[in-house]
């Protein structure tokens, strides 16, 4: 049982790390596009619309949509902890929260679980 927890654990863990990272790329690739509208360039990018997930689903492939939602459900439970305007603080503080709660707390729950007896070696065994 000790290892399944592990084993969910690392699972939940690299998909919040994943998602960081795709969101982290988001982040990048849209402060370089504001920074060229700055400048003057015309920007093509659609206006957020009320139904965000749609949109997402639309712009991004089924791969990446199934790590976005697994993303979201890992996350829901740390998403009121963050009131900023910041959309990297919106994100981050629920991440690193996930992260101590998913990968050190179910480590440490596994580790807490008990363990089958071993039977008695003598020291001669040994």
């Amino acid at each position: 049982m000790a290892q399944l927890i592990r084993l969910v654990a690392v699972v939940a863990c690299v998909l919040i790390v994943v998602g960081f990272a795709t969101f982290a790329s988001d982040e990048a690739s849209s402060s370089s596009a504001g920074q060229v509208a700055k400048l003057g360039e015309a920007l093509n990018d659609p206006a957020p619309t009320a139904d965000t997930e749609a949109a997402r689903e639309r712009k991004h492939g089924p791969v990446r949509e199934a790590i976005d939602d697994s993303n979201d459900f890992l996350l829901r439970p740390f998403t009121g902890f963050a009131d900023s305007n910041s959309a990297w603080v919106r994100r981050g503080v629920p991440t690193l929260l996930a992260l101590l709660v998913y990968g050190l707390g179910l480590t440490l729950a596994a580790n807490y679980l008990p363990r089958r007896a071993r039977p008695p070696h003598d020291w001669r065994e040994a």
